[in-house]
């Protein structure tokens, strides 16, 4: 299999050879930080189920498997060749690898940007790598393996009992109300990269638009006496700054990389600017040891009495709830036009930017949304841990931490993600004991800041929140009478706000302290004009009779946050359709059921709290 060459990645993203056009999903999956060697290992590897978890014992890590898949996509779904939807205790996969010799001198890494959820690789018989989690990559040192073949065989196990980070992934053998059908196994690209004993690991790059600059910490693998590292900034028209420091002295070197002021342009709504970052390790005559490019854009964001600001202006977040599901590859997209597409449908419904729902996305969505402008909350997809007794019914483990912190590291440094929110709908009441959502709520909260100080963190959606000095605060409303929701959110003004409960004397969450606020969730209007009757079709509310019954509800619903000065934005359920929830903006396969037009008018009109901060 040829490699891919990388191109410029604030111009059009990392690209993979043209020879590899028949390879599904051959794109460059870690765009934000780009080397230009590398292999992709999508496409055909052996398979097997391995429905009792017996497979070690079997003999799997060293025998041929009986079927095949097609990675990167999942055996619950079509496209991968398998399509078994029933539960998949265990899971593997096998493939020899022919490693470029052009490669010798350095490690081999084999990345695994998702694997559902427990998983185990070995390479050549050898266990290499063990990662617990379902949405974050790891990888897998093989060594200085140039011009060998490598066997690699990966295990993942996906049980279904027990606590455990599922998202919307279904409890039951059927798709049911809100949960859909389960991701197995890999889901999201595996590739080979080789890599320096000295190498850079992965910038983190916050934006100082106060200082016109970038903040650069470089964290770097396998330090010695004598290295240094450069860092280029340019646009368009050429070099805008460089920096340079010392390796040998810290363990992460810090950079600050100065903007003039005649070539600040920041990165804002619609307007995705991308500065190019270049990197390179040096030693001590000067020659690069190793090099990767990334981007960087600038942008600020803060909160300003119950507004947030972005780049010191009231932006409202028009926001759709995304949960990036599709009906050939479940958890993962096609194609990366599917990405780009799902972003331009929103914004082409007056959409400003979407609450990724119950799923790490990948990075290539987050990659087109930072170059579109598109505005991103990120989330982790907490739901599996209901398992408990009620008043210690949520059951979160120490993995929710591990791999929420995956996760924001994965993502620091996408100037589109504007805010971070660890858990959803959490309910649980709040009594006189500690319990353990309470210890990985807050766990979670002070992780993200301790990780983060440049966006606001929001401790759980809707409900429970138990963290008093969470940056921000909202709640779940899906009332459907435009006149009733009006009433019940309007009590933010005397510092009263609507909040999810379960009652006047079994509250779920700690009170509101004055936080700028949202509604993080409303609408899900129900209207499938396709629907028959016999099919699980549902959505919130009594379905709409006539289509004028969807715009007149949808219009009044958005007014009422619209015109709130207090409200700093929403987020609207949601962007499609999804298996038997058929509430969104579009069907399940992206075909328009609206008036675009007319839902993008009921939105784009100036909000309350923009004229207030305008």
């Amino acid at each position: 299999m040829p490699e891919a060459s990388p191109t410029s990645s604030a111009t059009g993203g990392a690209a993979a050879n043209p020879s590899d056009a028949g390879l599904p999903r051959p794109e460059y999956p870690r765009p934000q930080f780009v080397r230009p060697d590398w292999l992709n290992l999508n496409g055909r590897w052996q398979f097997e189920i391995d429905r009792g978890d017996s497979g070690l014992e079997r003999g799997l890590v060293d025998r041929e498997l009986g079927a095949e898949i097609l990675v990167p996509f999942c055996p619950e779904s079509e496209l991968s060749g398998i399509g078994d939807v029933d539960f998949l205790e265990a899971v593997w996969y096998r493939r020899t690898v022919q490693v470029p010799a052009e490669w010798a001198g350095r490690r081999v890494l084999a990345h695994f940007q998702a694997v559902d959820h427990d998983t185990t690789v070995w390479a050549n018989g050898v266990e290499v790598a063990r990662h617990r989690g379902g949405s974050t990559p790891f990888s897998a040192d093989l060594g200085e393996v140039a011009g060998q073949e490598v066997t690699l065989v990966v295990r993942a196990r996906d049980h279904k009992a027990g606590p455990q980070a599922r998202g919307k992934q279904s409890d039951r053998y059927a798709n049911h109300d809100c949960h859909y059908t389960r991701t197995t196994g890999i889901w999201q690209t595996v590739w080979l990269e080789p890599v320096p004993e000295s190498h850079l690991r992965r910038p983190k790059v916050t934006p100082d638009v106060a200082g016109s600059a970038f903040q650069v910490e470089v964290p770097l693998a396998g330090p010695r006496r004598g290295l240094s590292v450069k860092a280029t900034l340019s646009d368009g028209e050429g070099v805008v700054a460089t920096a340079r420091a010392r390796a040998d002295l810290d363990l992460a070197v810090r950079l600050t990389l100065a903007i003039p002021a005649e070539r600040v342009r920041l990165w804002s709504v619609g307007d995705g600017f991308l500065y190019d970052l270049a990197f390179e390790l040096q030693d001590a005559e000067g020659n690069v040891v190793d090099a990767a490019t990334s981007y960087a854009g600038l942008r600020s964001v803060t909160i300003d009495g119950k507004a947030v600001l972005l780049n010191g202006e009231a932006v409202f977040q028009r926001l759709v709830l995304d949960q990036g599901y599709y009906p050939d590859g479940i958890l993962t997209a096609p194609d990366d036009a599917a990405l780009v597409a799902d972003i331009e449908l929103s914004v082409a419904a007056g959409f400003n930017g979407a609450r990724l729902h119950q799923k790490v996305f990948e990075e290539r969505f987050l990659y087109h949304a930072d170059r579109l402008g598109y505005l991103v909350w990120g989330e982790f997809p907490d739901w599996g841990c209901n398992v408990g007794r009620d008043g210690d019914n949520q059951q979160p483990t120490a993995t929710y931490i591990t791999q929420w912190l995956e996760a924001v590291e994965r993502d620091y440094s996408h100037p589109s993600i504007i805010g971070w929110c660890p858990l959803n709908e959490t309910r649980q009441h709040l009594h006189d004991r500690v319990t353990v959502l309470d210890d990985v709520t807050r766990g979670m909260f002070l992780a993200t800041k301790a990780a983060d100080q440049s966006r606001p963190v929001l401790d759980s959606s809707g409900y429970s929140h138990r963290v008093r000095e969470a940056d921000i605060y909202d709640s779940h409303n899906y009332e459907q009478d435009p006149v009733k929701f009006a009433a019940a959110m309007k009590g933010l003004a005397d510092g009263k706000p609507y909040t999810n409960d379960g009652g006047a004397d079994r509250p779920w969450s700690v009170a509101y302290a004055g936080q700028p606020y949202f509604c993080s969730e409303f609408g899900g209007i129900w209207w499938n004009p396709d629907a028959r009757p016999e099919e699980d079709s549902w959505g919130y509310g009594e379905r709409c009779r006539t289509l004028e019954e969807f715009y007149t509800r949808f219009e009044g619903l958005v007014a009422a946050l619209l015109d709130d000065p207090d409200m700093f934005g929403y987020c609207y359920t949601q962007l499609t359709d999804v298996h038997q929830e058929q509430n969104g903006v579009y069907r399940f396969d992206r075909s328009e059921k609206f008036d675009l037009e007319r839902v993008r008018a009921a939105q784009t009109r100036t909000a309350a709290i923009e004229k207030r901060n305008g």
